[in-house]
């Protein structure tokens, strides 16, 4: 069993190591170039519109979730522990300059989301509930007719959305908990399957309600600290931008050099969002669109790519950079982080890190099987027996996953994600006209002073078919 486990973690770390370290980060700056020229810079030409789309987002229907419920979901799924502790790595690894280029890849990024959450709600369809599911696999099967492709996505995001990623997301919460309070793993385990099985017990739409009370108040809580430390130490921070933005190009020696900063913070800015990985889709399908028009949720998610990155890693580095930087004591990841709130406010710093850990963890936990669920439509499970199932499996793993060690099952984890990454960014590359056909549908409309809505007739011209009666009461 050890020779067996071996060979697996060295196959799967040799996996990764391909995926990670180049084909993915290749894959998604292009593709973020690529939706930029071809939308002609749609994250900036509708920033201030993308802001409007809060407007109106607390509406819901009987087929779907509120727009702001489906970012909360969203974010409650991006938002985790690689917010605090991710870009404490990155600096150590990159220095300064990694904040600027996980700024870089994040504006690019919001073009790549938009994408995907616009195809997302386009091919949504309705589930045995007769409310709204969608994804890749969906538009991956109902626009690009290639069904093989669409299960093999699916298989690798019921793997890691539907089992492994809580596992880890638990394991985080059980070790914060035993580390800071002494609280074992056991007791944490329990209470956390226990809350979970609640929460996702109550379907999609208790998820939904969990997560847009929970996010605003951590992602507040969070940024709200930060801006005070920002007050406190104002007079510093012109220089910790402009060391920011110099150190991305390797000329303070600070910065571990522009390839070190450029890789490291790109890397974190592309784990961090998800904007690409095919994740987000499943909750902007889910929405009930205001206005009706597959577009307002892409633009809804954009905005969750701008917070989650844009936002809220920019103010752990600006705690990191105002406390001095990762220094030379040798702390990593989560530590650093603490360490530095510890310096600016003092002991009770470290237990607000701490408290924050939980939170973001937990509406990871909680989101992950949103995500799983939407996908058990695809192979007609979206029944009692096949979610009862589902529930079981993940509730299971989430239990297990405050005790276990998991260093090749999270190599598993980052696997699946890389793969489930490849397939959906051909996939949105594939359907371009289809989006761009959308947007200028879209642009048109407002252009006329009409509140967009989008009824397909005989001018549209989409790649395959979305699901009949969804955006036509005609068909």
């Amino acid at each position: 069993m050890d020779t067996f486990n071996q060979f697996l973690a060295s196959t799967v770390g040799s996996i990764n190591g391909v995926l990670w370290d180049s084909i993915l980060i290749y894959m998604l700056v292009l593709a973020g170039l690529w939706f930029t020229v071809r939308l002609g810079a749609v994250q900036f030409r509708l920033f201030g519109h993308m802001f409007t789309m809060m407007r109106g987002a607390g509406r819901s229907n009987a087929e779907g979730i509120s727009p702001f419920q489906a970012l909360a979901t969203s974010l409650a799924a991006r938002v985790g522990t690689g917010n605090l502790a991710g870009v404490a790595v990155a600096i150590t690894l990159g220095g300064p300059g990694a904040v600027f280029w996980m700024w870089v890849i994040a504006l690019l990024g919001m073009a790549t989301g938009f994408v995907e959450s616009t195809l997302g709600q386009f091919y949504k369809v309705k589930d045995a509930k007769g409310e709204f599911r969608g994804g890749p696999a969906y538009y991956i099967q109902m626009g690009l007719k290639q069904r093989w492709l669409a299960i093999a996505f699916s298989l690798c995001l019921l793997f890691g959305y539907g089992f492994v990623f809580s596992a880890v997301q638990a394991n985080t919460i059980g070790d914060a908990l035993n580390n800071a309070y002494g609280i074992a793993p056991l007791y944490s385990g329990l209470v956390m399957t226990i809350v979970a099985g609640i929460i996702v017990l109550g379907g999609l739409r208790a998820i939904a309600r969990f997560a847009e009370i929970t996010v605003p108040f951590m992602g507040l809580a969070y940024v709200a600290t930060a801006l005070f430390i920002v007050a406190m130490n104002l007079p510093a921070v012109p220089g910790i931008l402009k060391l920011i933005v110099s150190s991305a190009f390797g000329f303070e020696e600070a910065a571990g050099g522009f390839l070190g900063a450029a890789i490291n913070g790109i890397k974190r800015g592309l784990y961090s969002n998800e904007a690409g990985s095919g994740s987000v889709p499943h909750a902007a399908a889910a929405a009930a669109p205001y206005p009706n028009h597959p577009v307002s949720q892409g633009l809804v998610q954009m905005l969750g790519v701008f917070v989650d990155t844009i936002l809220i890693c920019s103010c752990t580095a600006i705690i990191i950079l105002l406390a001095g930087g990762v220094g030379d004591e040798g702390f990593g990841g989560i530590r650093i982080t603490q360490e530095a709130m510890v310096t600016h406010v003092g002991s009770w710093g470290m237990d607000f890190i701490a408290i924050a850990i939980v939170f973001f963890s937990f509406t990871s936990v909680v989101a992950n099987f949103a995500y799983a669920e939407s996908n058990l439509h695809v192979f007609k499970l979206d029944h009692k027996a096949g979610q009862l199932a589902l529930t079981v499996g993940y509730l299971m793993m989430v239990m297990w996953g405050t005790m276990a060690p998991l260093p090749t099952v999270w190599s598993m984890a980052d696997m699946a994600l890389g793969l489930m990454t490849v397939i959906n960014i051909i996939a949105i590359a594939w359907l371009t006209p289809t989006v761009v056909t959308l947007l200028n549908d879209y642009l048109q409309q407002r252009a006329a002073g009409k509140l967009p809505e989008l009824e397909l007739n005989d001018t549209h011209s989409f790649q395959g078919q979305p699901e009949p009666g969804v955006w036509s009461k005609k068909d």
